[in-house]
């Protein structure tokens, strides 16, 4: 087992890890930068070391830093949490041939699945269904291309191979249109990504986000844990997850569950990672995979009982999963809020000072952040200060529980989005299930 590790993020998902860690007795290291030295995980490690100013790019992007910071403590591996450098490959290479263990899958992994024209390629190579599309690179004859968009049929949508998080996609709705969206896209995916390489799939037009987490040892065993709905969205942003999703038959579930461990074991895939869907009329259709630890983990904890943190180091130790997917059993429904630090109305963001914290308690409520009393939000990073979580023996039952939770809950001192997950679970579709990915931002009113 590693001995100890350096944890290489911040906020709530640093302080979950570290939870983790000293319930399996391996001592932690909190790296931070000089705008972090009173976050709660950097209190409670057993040791710290300060990166580098308060920008990102000088303090939890800055490789050698980190790196460094894991040689002169002794730490024997790194976890990087998600965001940051959870999906770099050359971060995931650079601590490998340093010595460390990278708490995470191997970098030809995350490159693989990080370039989504050859990580579609797998995946059809594997068996798991793909939307409709160019089946890789478009070139550079128009006729071509148009050809290849009449054939899949309109609205189309392209999107940089390097691209993520909502970034480099355009949809393109009439034929007159679809050079130019290509000629564009080109060009933002060079500048964002240092890609330009793009591709052509079928647009869904009222799809849910259906993603499923997988676990994958170094010994060849993987095992899926169900699916999530993350289809509760803004601007790509997810806001609000749960599992089991609504509507999805148990003979769903083991159907692309298995096709999922497969790709795992095809592409000799270690660690946690998600393989992400769009669903639409009763199919699913990958669109990419995350090689890391996702936000939205706890709801898949809550119904099965698995620490996904804990199974990734003992993964990264070289330990065996210790369950097979027969004893994975899902229990009951859980739902989380992401907890923002933003005006619930136009999400500005909204540092500064939080003046009073109160947690929310009771049967199946768990809370997973790093806030208290007297801690000073700062502007430089992502506006998530927590996450909120309720679990039940049935969805009507965790949704009283989150009601109940989102009353109790107490944030002072700056603005936060409470409100708005306040008003959404007053939302009779939401209160049905099977939403899609726009229908928040269509309630809104922005769109």
């Amino acid at each position: 087992m590693l001995e100890k590790i350096v944890i290489a993020n911040r906020g709530e998902i640093a302080l979950r890890i570290l939870r983790a860690c000293r319930e399996m007795g391996i001592k932690t290291v909190a790296v931070h930068s000089t705008a972090d030295n009173n976050l709660k995980h950097v209190l409670l490690a057993d040791e710290t070391v300060c990166i580098g100013p308060p920008a990102s790019i000088e303090s939890y992007l800055n490789m050698p830093a980190i790196i460094s910071a894991a040689e002169v403590t002794d730490a024997m591996g790194i976890h990087p949490g998600y965001g940051f450098l959870s999906e770099n490959a050359d971060f995931a290479e650079r601590v490998e041939s340093s010595g460390f263990t990278f708490v995470g899958p191997r970098a030809d992994s995350i490159r693989l699945m990080g370039d989504k024209v050859s990580a579609i390629k797998a995946m059809k190579a594997a068996g798991v269904p793909c939307v409709p599309g160019s089946d890789g690179p478009l070139g550079d004859d128009p006729d071509e291309n148009m050809r290849l968009a009449r054939e899949i049929g309109y609205p189309i949508i392209i999107k940089a191979s390097g691209g993520g998080g909502g970034r480099g996609m355009r949809v393109v709705h009439a034929e007159a249109s679809l050079i130019a969206a290509i000629t564009v896209t080109r060009a933002e995916a060079r500048a964002a990504f240092s890609n330009d390489v793009v591709y052509m799939e079928k647009f869904l037009e009222a799809p849910r986000h259906v993603e499923f987490q997988v676990l994958a040892d170094t010994h060849g065993n993987a095992i899926h844990l169900g699916e999530r709905d993350c289809s509760m969205q803004r601007r790509h942003q997810k806001v609000i997850e749960e599992a089991p999703a609504p509507g999805i038959s148990e003979e769903q579930r083991k159907r692309i569950g298995e096709r999922c461990v497969n790709a795992c074991k095809e592409i000799g895939y270690r660690s946690a990672g998600t393989f992400e869907f769009l669903y639409e009329n009763n199919e699913f259709y990958f669109i990419e995979m995350n090689t890391r630890l996702q936000v939205e983990h706890p709801v898949t904890e809550m119904i099965t009982g698995v620490d996904i943190v804990r199974e990734q180091l003992r993964i990264a130790s070289g330990e065996p999963l210790t369950f097979t997917q027969d004893d994975v059993k899902i229990q009951g429904h859980a739902i989380e809020c992401r907890i923002n630090a933003e005006d619930p109305k136009n999400f500005m963001p909204s540092p500064g000072l939080v003046t009073l914290w109160h947690s929310p308690g009771g049967p199946g409520v768990r809370v997973e952040s790093h806030l208290y009393s007297g801690y000073k939000v700062p502007p430089y990073y992502d506006s998530m200060v927590g996450k909120l979580i309720a679990h039940g023996a049935t969805r009507d039952a965790a949704f009283a529980r989150m009601r109940s939770a989102l009353s109790e809950i107490v944030i002072e001192g700056i603005k936060t989005n409470v409100p708005l997950h306040q008003e959404i679970f007053q939302h009779a579709a939401f209160q049905a299930g099977g939403t899609d990915i726009h229908y928040l931002e269509k309630r809104l009113g922005l769109v």
